[in-house]
């Protein structure tokens, strides 16, 4: 009984007709005789309908249906009932009397409910991942990240961009995060590393001539977990020669038009806005910042300076910063949300929240407002453009800190009170990032994209002076919120490449041991370049409106970096340790 037609593909039209149906049971409902069964599908969803006047023995058989037993049904197509149609599915006006069954595979009763409504924890669903994957949204998103993927494939195609695949077992390059080692059993004591990013190999591609490189590659990384990263990740990886920043801007938002028209039937007006990183850090607290709502934060160092409160006015003398946000009717909040708040801010190092909320005529109600004077607090008022019934929200501490508890508040605060509009998609692009920042552990520059990004020529000179000054021509693409990907203008010349790296503390001798190859390759002739790369998962997630990237990749890890589902990553044999030269030598964990 081989499917005629997919469960999602019957309509009014084919009344009549007979069909032959394949799928899952969905369930089963006993009505005064009839047996009905909602069979699924990738497709859809068709009701079968099983009554003892049609035949007796298939009624019979019908009974001993239960959810996710896998049959073959063969019946002719009628209209339902008048009053019994379900216009919230294409198939819902019509329903198959069955005249054949077969029951091809029975099921045990599943361990994790097969339903549009998730109803089992996240790690329930990562063990039983098969059955996650048979619910509809989970499907959905599946089919909708082929079909991103493929509109990637084809827009690429269309401005002239081949794929080239590069090597996954490559060389241990310092790219930021650690790398996953691979064992040489051939060579014994040496490893492959696993890549974090093709970034070396689509630079060398470039030297190699080909001038328009895109790959959709796995990459892979050591490190901690969250809602958007995973160990292994697809990224749409690309490169460009004879460019600069603003041919990658045209192609890229070229990109996102395509993708989103042809795949959501959304339009995207281009050009993207553009701004600066250090505006970004300064009015949104994140260089992500998400445009789809206000509550931008304000520095009120200067009004704090005034004030008699010793504690804003010591951080000052400190060099520290007080800034504040504010929020749209946050008078109504209560003791105990300011107190999770301050909890909130504490995560990201900040010491504590002052607050102030504005009554009507602007008359403050706060613990610290007896140390403002009139005239502070209302310069503090107009600077952050402060409405009655507003919640004025302040953390005093070093910039960096500052940023990260305000602008990290920020977005906590805008979901909480609902106030981001879900179908705006606003993209920026963040630009003129910071070519180093300072290592905390080893008390030297490290780059903060990687160490062959161009500095922007205007900053040169400060590379052996002030290298903490320089810009570089780096660039990210964001989404709502969402950092999709990022890339620069790469650095083509040998010497300019080596002041980066003695910037960094990084020998000729580290050089050449850790990428000699690469510089030997810009000995004979290398183009300008550029280029960007993307998280096509973070994509997808974004897209599709899902809140984890595990609901966008059909079998991710979970937060611990565990596949519950095949139980990797787990021991080996002594004999494959003994073939690979690997002796281990572990401190069995404390089980207290």
């Amino acid at each position: 009984m081989k499917r005629t037609h997919n469960c999602g593909e019957l309509t009014g039209k084919n009344t009549g007709k007979e069909a032959i149906l394949n799928g899952w049971v969905s369930n089963r409902r006993d009505h005064g005789g009839l047996i009905f069964i909602d069979l699924r599908d990738r497709y859809g969803i068709t009701q079968i309908t099983f009554n003892p006047k049609v035949s007796k023995e298939i009624h019979a058989k019908a009974e001993k249906l239960r959810s996710e037993f896998v049959v073959a049904v063969k019946g002719n197509v009628s209209k339902r009932p008048k009053g019994t149609h379900n216009k919230k599915i294409p198939t819902g006006e019509i329903e198959i009397v069955a005249k054949e069954l077969e029951i091809i595979s029975e099921s045990e009763t599943p361990p994790l409910e097969v339903d549009e409504h998730i109803n089992a924890n996240e790690d329930s669903r990562l063990k039983w991942r098969y059955l996650d994957l048979r619910r509809g949204p989970m499907q959905k998103n599946i089919i909708l990240r082929h079909k991103m993927v493929k509109a990637v494939r084809d827009y690429y195609d269309s401005r002239g961009f081949l794929e080239i695949e590069t090597p996954i077992l490559a060389k241990s390059t310092p790219e930021g995060a650690r790398d996953y080692l691979v064992p040489s059993r051939v060579n014994p004591g040496k490893f492959f590393a696993l890549p974090q990013s093709p970034q070396i190999f689509k630079q060398l591609l470039m030297v190699s001539g080909f001038d328009k490189y895109m790959q959709i590659i796995k990459c892979f990384r050591d490190e901690d977990l969250r809602a958007d990263r995973q160990p292994e990740f697809t990224q749409i990886d690309v490169e460009m020669s004879f460019v600069d920043e603003e041919d990658i801007y045209e192609i890229h938002e070229g990109l996102m038009k395509y993708v989103l028209d042809k795949v959501f039937k959304i339009k995207l007006k281009t050009p993207f806005p553009r701004m600066n990183w250090q505006e970004a850090m300064d009015r949104y607290g994140v260089d992500k910042p998400d445009t789809r709502f206000g509550m931008e934060i304000f520095d009120v160092s200067d009004e704090a300076k005034e004030s008699e409160f010793n504690v804003f006015k010591g951080i000052i003398a400190k060099g520290g910063k007080v800034r504040g946000i504010s929020v749209p009717k946050g008078i109504e909040f209560s003791k105990k949300e300011l107190e999770e708040l301050t909890e909130f801010v504490k995560v990201y190092k900040a010491k504590g929240l002052a607050w102030m909320k504005v009554g009507k005529g602007g008359k403050v109600d706060s613990p610290i407002a007896k140390f403002f004077s009139e005239k502070l607090i209302k310069e503090i008022l107009k600077k952050m453009d402060v409405k009655e019934n507003d919640l004025l929200l302040f953390v005093a501490d070093d910039w960096r800190i500052v940023c990260d508890s305000l602008g990290n508040l920020r977005n906590h605060l805008a979901k909480k009170l609902k106030i981001i509009d879900p179908k705006k998609f606003n993209f920026l692009w963040v630009v003129d990032f910071p070519m180093f920042e300072m290592d905390e552990e080893d008390q030297r520059p490290k780059a903060m994209h990687h160490p062959f990004t161009s500095p922007r020529k205007e900053d040169l000179d400060l590379l052996e002076k002030e290298p903490l000054k320089v810009r570089s021509v780096a660039y990210d693409l964001t989404l709502n919120g969402v950092e999709l990907g990022g890339g620069s203008i790469r650095i083509h010349k040998k010497d300019l490449q080596k002041r980066v790296f003695k910037a960094m503390g990084i020998s000729d001798e580290e050089a050449e041991n850790k990428f000699g190859f690469m510089m030997n390759a810009f000995r004979y002739g290398a183009p300008p370049h550029g280029g960007i790369a993307f998280g096509m998962d973070r994509f997808v997630m974004v897209m599709v409106g899902a809140d984890s990237i595990r609901d966008v990749i059909a079998f991710p890890k979970n937060k611990a970096a565990i596949s519950l589902m095949d139980e990797s990553p787990s021991e080996v044999s002594e004999e494959q340790l003994k073939e690979l030269r690997i002796k281990l030598d572990i401190e069995k964990p404390n089980k207290e």
